[in-house]
């Protein structure tokens, strides 16, 4: 059983949707690391989506270092990344700058954007809770 569902969105590509729907729940504690990552055959019949296209969501997933294939285990969820701080601004300097740019296209000022973001970790770390990580 696929441990997240993903709400189809016309606006968004159905790789794009699964892929941060999986995120999402390694991120909140719903996946942990070493637990299995529903096959190919699983995540497609789940969430109803096309085989090629849960084929590419694991192995993007596998390629972005989430996920962990094994040979004879399957494939887990990894351990998170021992960054230090200078890797971390390095790995979210692209992401902060499509969100700076976003936000700067429809308008938002900093603060609606920092308040945004406080409020959507903050719903990160209540996925944890409720995952039992507490």
């Amino acid at each position: 059983m696929t441990p997240f569902r993903i709400k189809l969105n016309s606006s968004q590509s159905i790789f794009d949707q699964v892929v941060f729907a999986a995120t999402k729940s390694i991120l909140g504690g719903a996946l942990k690391p070493g637990e299995p990552f529903p096959s190919v055959r699983s995540l497609a019949s789940d969430l109803k989506i096309h085989p090629n296209t849960a084929h590419k969501v694991v192995q993007h997933l596998i390629q972005e270092r989430w996920l962990i294939a094994s040979p004879g285990r399957g494939t887990v969820v990894a351990p998170p990344p021992k960054a230090r701080s200078g890797d971390r601004q390095k790995l979210l300097s692209q992401e902060v700058e499509q969100l700076v740019v976003e936000a700067r296209r429809v308008g938002a000022t900093l603060e609606e954007v920092t308040d945004s973001v406080e409020k959507h970790w903050k719903s990160l770390d209540q996925l944890k809770v409720v995952a039992g990580d507490s």
